[in-house]
């Protein structure tokens, strides 16, 4: 799994003021928590950009003071006029301690739907789950292969080992539609079946 690696240092000083000074350094102040102790630290803008401005479920590797910290993102702030990264909430990955995470979904396959000449619509793309961090991955396989035409999948007919799933099982995660050229072929086929 993708590892993003942040130099660091860890904050003294804390509050309003200290947090405006490493921002006008182009620091961004963050908290690290979940671990024996809660850690406040700084870290230049860009070393998040990779973590940040992507879709995909990454690992944060935190150096402070000769420490490693394995953690993943929890929580942005931007600033609400500049939408600059203003603070960052990571939480350290301890071995035996279950973890929430949102990790996405990709769907896998053609479904018999899609073939039909119908089209997939996604309504979910990713889903919270808890697990250990060893079970951590960068994202849930769906297939969505024998999905038909007006069908849905559900978060129930999600297959996972060892991750449950916190969103409620009834909610759909994908579903085929029919199209409107299929619709207006259906209907044409029906009034010729009339005819005859």
């Amino acid at each position: 799994m993708k590892t993003v690696t942040i130099e660091g240092q860890l904050r003294t000083g804390v509050g309003k003021k200290a947090a405006r000074q490493l921002r006008a350094q182009e620091l961004v102040p963050g908290v690290i928590y979940g671990g024996s102790t809660e850690l406040t630290f700084a870290a230049p803008a860009k070393a998040f950009k990779p973590l940040v401005y992507t879709g995909e479920f990454q690992f944060a590797e935190v150096n402070l003071d000769g420490k490693s910290y394995k953690c993943i993102l929890k929580d942005l702030q931007f600033d609400t006029v500049t939408d600059v990264l203003i603070h960052v909430d990571l939480l350290e990955l301890v071995d035996d301690k279950k973890v929430l995470a949102d990790l996405p979904l990709k769907y896998v396959g053609t479904s018999k739907g899609v073939k039909e000449g119908g089209k997939l619509v996604v309504k979910m793309k990713s889903v919270k789950v808890k697990t250990l961090p060893k079970f951590l991955k960068e994202s849930i396989e769906v297939d969505i292969t024998n999905l038909g035409l007006n069908e849905n999948l559900r978060v129930s007919d999600i297959v996972t080992s060892d991750i449950e799933i916190m969103n409620s099982p009834r909610i759909p995660i994908a579903s085929v539609v029919m199209t409107r050229q299929l619709k207006q072929a259906e209907a044409s086929a029906a009034k010729d079946e009339k005819k005859k």
